[in-house]
């Protein structure tokens, strides 16, 4: 990462603004600062690792039961949108309580294994882009304010850490167990 970064540094999370489950997520964000961009230098990075695979090995699953690569990026897609509404909504002072999501029910439900992969690596592309402008939007005040999720209290900072770390998890997965 460049030493000047085009976005104001968001200050990691304190332990009480996520819930310790996600603990594991944020401690995987070896950055204290530029998160924004951590999170445009992962979208290179798997952009650049979904060109190397094709379709007939995007349903590859190295374990029965275990999900497509396809998959994966589908609920790396379905992750990350569900985390960016959760900010969104707790930086402009939503006080009602947000559903969770049962991972393995969102990728059931997603057909991902039905779609290209090229078509799943253009979703995350532009999600992504829009998850960083919707950060970079955000006053410090704004990505203070808390909210609550899945039964856990959050701040809008908490969850871009948790994207991050949701990610970086993902894509040693996508490395070890799939030979990506």
């Amino acid at each position: 990462m460049s030493e000047t970064s085009q976005w104001a540094p968001i200050p990691r999370p304190k332990t009480d603004e996520y819930d310790p489950y996600y603990g594991t997520y944020v401690d995987k964000v070896d950055v204290d600062g530029p998160i924004l961009e951590l999170l445009e230098t992962q979208q290179v990075e798997i952009q650049g690792l979904l060109a190397t695979v094709d379709d007939e090995h995007a349903g590859f699953r190295y374990a029965e039961g275990k999900w497509s690569i396809k998959e994966v990026i589908g609920h790396l897609i379905d992750t990350e949108r569900i985390f960016s509404y959760r900010a969104l909504c707790f930086a402009r002072g939503e006080i009602q309580p947000l559903p969770g999501m049962d991972q393995d029910e969102f990728v059931e439900g997603g057909d991902f294994d039905g779609r290209s992969i090229r078509d799943l690596a253009g979703e995350h592309q532009a999600l992504r882009h829009s998850t960083i402008a919707l950060f970079a939007g955000f006053s410090d005040r704004q990505l203070g304010r808390r909210g609550v999720a899945s039964d856990c209290e959050f701040t809008a900072r908490a969850t871009a850490y948790i994207i991050a770390g949701h990610e970086r998890h993902h894509l040693i997965v996508l490395r070890q167990r799939y030979d990506l």
